[in-house]
Order: C-alpha cells, then structure tokens, then sequence
C-alpha cells in the first residue's frame, strides 16, 4: 500500500520558524516509518521561501536514511530548482508542460474521472478525492463521492497508481483498497 502525506505547517502552534521545525521533525518521522511519498503544499509561500523548504525536508529525509520522495505543489521548474523528486498538479496546471522535465515524478489531483482520464496520459500518481466527506469543526464542508466512484477511478486510470484522498481514515482506508486504491492520502491521516 502506497502512503502519501500532504503538509500543512499552519497545524502547528508557534511562530513561522517554530512552525517550518515541526513540519520538518514531522516530515523527517514519516520518512522514517516508510511513507513512500510527501507532498509539500505550502501554496502560501513565496517561491524562495517554498524552496528554501523543500530543501529542509529534503535534507531531513536523507539524513533519516529515508527513501520517501518529496514532491512540490507548484510548477516543474519550481521543484527542479528546490531539487525535489517531483511536482504535484492540480487540474488546472494539467496543461503545463512536462516534456523538458524528465526525472520529476508527477502526482495529479483529480476530481472526476475525465480529470482521471486527462491525468494518466501523463502522471505517475493520481490523487482521486474527495472519497468520503470532509468535515470542519463538525460540520459537513464537502461532500464525498464516495468507494464507487473511487473504484470508477482506478479502472479509468489504467496502470496509474490511484491514491484515495479526502476523509480518509485508519478505519476506511482498508476499504478504499478494496475499491482499487494503491494506497492513501491524506493530511490529518498521517498528524
């Protein structure tokens, strides 16, 4: 099963400098119990200063010994010059171009399965999400599309890994496995 975290320093109390610490003592244990990939989602930084992480995480990953690949939300270049595995895309980066970019592992959200269809003409990972709903201080924020549609997903994918992502638990990641899922991702899941 593939496990695939995505960042979010905000989670942390304290300062910015406090924050980014935690994020990478965070990213350094996932490295180290196995998490195969860490999606730096970070969008609120300036592109220095998102590079200037990337390379923090990256460092904490190989001093770890870790094999976990990082991969940057942003553009291929941006992920390049942060000297990260790979860049991660939302569907509207879909069209940016790839091409000159060899080497960069490339994940994909995707929402419906023609974002899926799109997505495995191109990318290594595809995030389907969201699976089950999203929930905010009690409150339903999004809904779910649920194990089916995640199971429509994985077949349009063809041999594209399909990650579940989007409420997804300890509890119901068992479950999306059973739909087709390589593994899962998530934020929370992985605190």
């Amino acid at each position: 099963m593939l496990r695939y975290a995505i960042t979010d320093r905000q989670m942390f109390p304290g300062d910015e400098r406090s924050r980014e610490d935690a994020l990478i003592t965070q990213v350094a244990r996932l490295s180290s119990e196995g998490v195969d990939y860490v999606q730096m989602r970070e969008k609120d930084l300036g592109e220095a200063a998102q590079a200037d992480l990337a390379r923090a995480l990256m460092q904490a990953i190989r001093d770890g010994g870790g094999e976990t690949k990082l991969l940057l939300n942003g553009t291929a270049a941006l992920a390049q010059w942060a000297g990260a595995d790979g860049v991660h895309l939302s569907t509207t980066m879909f069209s940016q171009n790839l091409q000159s970019h060899h080497g960069l592992l490339v994940s994909a959200s995707c929402h419906t399965i023609s974002d899926v269809r799109r997505a495995a003409e191109f990318a290594d990972l595809i995030l389907f999400a969201p699976v089950f709903e999203k929930r905010v201080d009690g409150e339903v924020v999004t809904e779910g599309v649920g194990l089916d549609a995640l199971r429509e997903a994985c077949a349009a994918a063809g041999n594209v890994p399909v990650l579940a992502l989007g409420g997804v638990t300890a509890a119901n990641t068992q479950a999306c496995l059973d739909a087709g899922a390589a593994g899962v991702a998530g934020i929370r899941l992985f605190v």
